[in-house]
């Protein structure tokens, strides 16, 4: 397993790859790595010849100087995680690599990125899309794996592929949780253990939507307000949003009948804001792999 640093270096090796038929898996990446992560480099090692993981702290998509400075981050760590699951290369650039001094071009998908995360963070998605771009550009994969944790990223990034005509194909890999139903996040680490303990709460609540449904609940509206009456339950929460909108738009719905409905919470547990979701759906409107489908 190489550590690479320079996109020119990385661009050399992603060439070499695709002419000996290797076609590339490609696992985008800030660091701190979880089971989340490992279970899209897994999926990666299963579909593509040869597997690239980037680690990049992306300093666009930050509102604060102090919260970047927060994010967890370790190297040596997360190549030790990736060395034993037959990962070919680590790309690791720095901000100078990504964002040239001059830098003045973003990728922005219009209407997708203003709402849900879009509505809390102001100019978080162009930030996430201009340096998820410039990855691909750069490693040039066939597949390049995204999470369903962040649900709103692969709607946005499966349009802008779409539209763009890029050519790699965005997979979306369902949440990995704890045992405890908290979904795998970096910021997880920075929970205090008292806050780590009310965090599952957030699952708590979108496990509730999902009886209601499976029981014949249609209505978000009354979705919305089971699952806001448990997370009142935890005085450490505070909850940003709560949405139930469709998959491909994230307009807001009223009635489920006919059409799966994402639904996506946020809230802060002292400083830490953290998200989550799932998808709801009859059996009859899911694909034939069984998949719940985003974008």
């Amino acid at each position: 397993m190489e550590i690479i640093t320079k996109p020119a270096r990385m661009r050399v090796v992603a060439s070499k790859l695709w002419a000996e038929e290797r076609p590339i898996g490609f696992v985008p990446t800030m660091g701190a790595l979880h089971e989340g992560h490992l279970s899209m480099v897994r999926e990666a090692r299963r579909m593509a010849d040869s597997v690239v993981v980037s680690i990049f702290v992306n300093p666009t998509q930050f509102n604060s100087d102090k919260d970047f400075d927060k994010y967890p981050r370790d190297l040596a760590r997360d190549a030790d995680l990736l060395a034993p699951m037959d990962v070919d290369y680590i790309f690791a650039p720095g901000a100078t690599e990504m964002y040239p001094p001059g830098f003045s071009s973003y990728a922005e998908v219009a209407g997708l990125s203003d709402k849900l995360e879009g509505l809390s963070r102001p100019g978080y998605f162009r930030g996430v899309t201009t340096a998820l771009v410039i990855l691909l550009n750069i490693v040039q994969p066939k597949f390049a794996f995204l999470g369903q944790r962040d649900a709103q990223q692969v709607v946005i990034m499966k349009k802008l592929v779409r539209e763009l005509h890029l050519p790699v194909e965005i997979v979306a890999m369902p949440v990995a949780r704890d045992d405890d139903g908290l979904a795998y996040a970096s910021r997880n680490r920075l929970l205090t253990p008292t806050e780590r303990q009310a965090a599952p709460v957030l699952y708590r609540a979108l496990h509730l939507a999902e009886d209601m449904f499976a029981n014949g609940e249609r209505s978000a509206q009354r979705l919305l307000k089971a699952m806001r009456r448990e997370l009142e339950k935890e005085p450490l929460a505070r909850v940003d949003y709560l949405a139930i909108t469709d998959t491909e738009h994230l307009d807001p719905l009223d009635d489920l009948t006919a059409q799966p409905g994402l639904v996506s919470l946020a809230a802060y547990f002292g400083e830490q804001r953290l998200i989550d979701n799932v998808i709801l759906t009859d059996a009859k409107l899911r694909g034939k792999t069984g998949r719940l489908k985003l974008g």
